[in-house]
């Protein structure tokens, strides 16, 4: 599959302050691209379409290049203590992504062009908690490899982690796009992860990202390029000849990542949930999906801020977990697994 290509691009006027504002503006001159004025990237209005459907589909496929104003970061526990936030939204049709309600009536993708003032919050951070190592996650809001083809905010982000002394940066994506960042000064200091899944679910509910198979060999890219490297199975989900599907997964990483490659892996599982405000996003915006959200099916768990997940049951949970681990003994026994929840 093609790199992302924006069709429509929204400019906020105080990103052409920044010298990525004006790079960027001149790229998608160049690629003849339609570029309207915002006042701010947090109010984009007019996208095109004739319904709700129609106008989420084209904001996901509209670019909007703005300034990041608050340089606070969110927490991004288990992952890492900090989320750095380089871009907002994603090109992707993951059906099952918590971003369709996380992101409300701005399903757009927006790109931040003060990286520098990010990274000088992020080194302040850094300082705070000096002398303990403070990881950040520079995909809880969006896919950043799928963008950084254009903007190369994130290679920029992981040469600044790679000059740090207690600074750590990670990210995961789903896109096969690397290539640029191969010869990024990372020093070791970036884990590159990639989400993977199970043909099944890849097939019906991840349109618009790249084949397993890409992923996995932009892994071995990355890996052979010293990056620390690691898979997110993300989310593990409960269909007909499930133990088959991720049975055949494990296989195919484990036949097509070379074995020099696999001395620092790391592997994170998430199982499927959904909470009633998702429910009704995803059947708004994807009206024909297969996804299962039967909620007479799953066990309700209690979240935080008073919104609670629908899981699976306690006796599919400790099945999914066995088998799950008995493909790691198998084909990744070295490999630490970081959590699974």
């Amino acid at each position: 599959m093609k790199p992302f290509t924006p069709q429509l691009v929204y400019i906020e006027p105080k990103a052409l302050e920044y010298p990525l504002g004006e790079k960027l503006k001149g790229k998608f001159e160049k690629m003849g691209l339609e570029i309207r004025q915002t006042t701010s990237h947090n109010q984009v209005r007019n996208i095109p379409g004739e319904n709700d459907l129609q106008k989420y589909r084209n904001a996901k496929s509209t670019l909007v290049v703005g300034v990041r104003k608050t340089l606070k970061f969110d927490t991004s526990k288990p992952s890492a203590e900090y989320a750095i936030p380089l871009a907002t939204g994603c090109m992707g049709h993951c059906q099952y992504c918590y971003l369709q309600t996380t992101m409300g009536s701005k399903p757009y993708i927006r790109t931040y062009v003060n990286v520098e003032e990010i990274l000088g919050a992020a080194q302040s951070y850094i300082d705070e908690h000096a002398p303990e190592i403070t990881r950040f996650e520079a995909a809880c809001t969006s896919d950043i490899v799928g963008i950084d083809h254009l903007t190369h905010s994130l290679k920029k982000t992981i040469e600044f982690f790679g000059k740090t002394e207690l600074g750590k940066l990670r990210f995961v994506t789903k896109y096969h796009h690397v290539d640029h960042l191969l010869d990024a000064d990372h020093r070791g200091k970036t884990r590159f992860r990639f989400s993977i899944n199970a043909d099944y679910v890849i097939r019906n509910f991840e349109h618009g990202t790249s084949p397993l198979t890409e992923r996995i060999g932009a892994a071995e890219k990355v890996a052979r390029a010293g990056y620390p490297l690691g898979f997110i199975v993300a989310p593990i989900y409960i269909h007909e000849g499930w133990q088959e599907g991720y049975k055949k997964m494990f296989e195919i990483l484990d036949e097509k990542l070379g074995q020099d490659t696999r001395d620092d892996i790391t592997f994170e599982f998430i199982q499927h949930r959904f909470t009633k405000p998702a429910k009704r996003v995803i059947q708004k915006n994807y009206p024909m999906t297969k996804l299962e959200l039967d909620e007479e099916k799953r066990k309700y768990k209690w979240g935080k801020y008073g919104i609670g997940k629908y899981v699976y049951q306690i006796e599919q949970q400790e099945e999914l977990k066995d088998t799950l681990y008995s493909y790691m003994n198998k084909y990744f026994p070295k490999a630490k697994i970081e959590y699974f929840t």
